[in-house]
């Protein structure tokens, strides 16, 4: 990291605060110091970020004691431009109503019910291809990962 001018909190600001456009190009015409949308490209490549570090990260911030509901939710990442990355695949995009070529995502947020604060607790790349499990295969797996660390209590 640090090779690089992109640190770790420019870039967890950038996505707090961005609601539309999380890309690299967006993050480089926002930055407050003078990046190169390359720049982030490589950073982010040489980093290694897993559904753990994301639990590890927002953990504190998890009000166990607090009503909440867990919520599974599926996006595709359009790619429509992209011809060879790996894992972009044809599929039904509910905000295109139509097949494209993109990116499957399957994420779970903790919603607290009580300060309607809504916070990603996991995520798996939906990749039939390569580990042969459905989207409810993935969310099965996180909401009994999301029961054992505790995430919520079943009330």
């Amino acid at each position: 990291m640090s090779g690089y001018p992109c640190i770790k909190n420019i870039y967890k600001t950038f996505l707090q605060v961005s609601s539309v456009r999380y890309s690299g190009l967006a993050l480089s015409e926002v930055s407050p110091s003078p990046l190169s949308h390359d720049t982030i490209s490589r950073w982010l490549k040489s980093r290694c970020f897993r559904p753990k570090d994301l639990w590890r990260l927002v953990q504190p911030s998890i009000d166990k004691k607090s009503p909440c509901v867990l919520i599974a939710d599926d996006t595709l990442i359009a790619k429509t431009r992209s011809k060879k990355i790996e894992m972009v695949h044809y599929q039904y995009s509910g905000n295109e109503h139509d097949i494209i070529a993109g990116v499957g995502l399957v994420n779970l947020l903790w919603h607290n019910l009580t300060t309607v604060e809504s916070i990603p607790i996991d995520y798996r790349i939906y990749d039939k291809d390569s580990d042969g499990k459905t989207k409810n295969t993935h969310f099965s797996e996180m909401l009994a990962l999301a029961k054992k660390e505790g995430s919520y209590q079943k009330r």
